[in-house]
């Protein structure tokens, strides 16, 4: 059996921070899915091939570019960082029909994404073995930055059972290790700075040679 390849995702952790406990949006994923079933994950997906040509309202800040880029590889090329964004704020509105950007007529979103204020948070690659295997990116948004309305999330097929969950305490929802682990970096970031600034460092987890590591971007 040939080795399965990762494949370019993004992820996006919505923050409500209107009242005394920063949340997060998750949501549970369907029974259906062959990857990660009834768990409750961050919105996001795989980065398709049309996110390359959506026009955008304004694109990732140059910071969050600049770290998006390290270690992406020699192919990686603006536009394709650019789509992960892209993907990031298209499955938001996919799955919790909350959408980020300038309205817009036409396919395949009814708005032209803003970019300009998604955090890059980490990284993380599905190890070997895997039915399914994800480069993904976890991009953080804070919504009342974005002129979010919390209550206005909504579930969908791919995202059941939508939730704001405070982040320091996600108690009564099942997560993946992976998911869990990108919630910690959330809080360790919080605690460093409340603004979540541009550009830092980020964690990359992944497994060369068979062994799970976290390294820095």
């Amino acid at each position: 059996m040939k080795p399965v390849r990762p494949v370019d995702a993004a992820s996006i952790l919505l923050l409500d921070r209107s009242g005394a406990d920063v949340r997060v949006l998750v949501g549970r994923r369907s029974s259906k899915h062959v990857f990660m079933p009834d768990v409750y994950v961050f919105p996001g997906g795989r980065r398709d091939a049309a996110d390359r040509y959506v026009a955008v309202e304004n694109t990732l800040h140059p910071l969050a570019c600049e770290r998006l880029a390290v270690r992406a590889g020699p192919r990686c090329s603006k536009t394709r960082l650019r789509a992960l964004g892209v993907a990031a704020l298209r499955e938001l509105y996919e799955e919790a029909g909350l959408g980020v950007g300038a309205p817009a007529d036409g396919s395949p979103l009814p708005f032209r994404p803003d970019l300009s204020r998604l955090r890059f948070l980490a990284r993380a690659i599905t190890p070997p073995g895997m039915v399914r295997r994800y480069d993904t990116r976890f991009f953080a948004l804070f919504a009342d930055e974005a002129g979010i309305d919390p209550a206005g999330a909504r579930a969908s097929h791919e995202l059941e059972d939508l939730r704001w969950v405070d982040i320091f305490a996600p108690g009564g929802v099942t997560m993946p290790d992976i998911t869990a682990l990108i919630l910690e970096e959330l809080r360790k970031s919080l605690r460093e700075d409340l603004s979540l600034p541009f550009g830092r460092a980020v964690p990359l987890y992944h497994s060369p040679r068979g062994r799970f590591v976290r390294e820095l971007l």
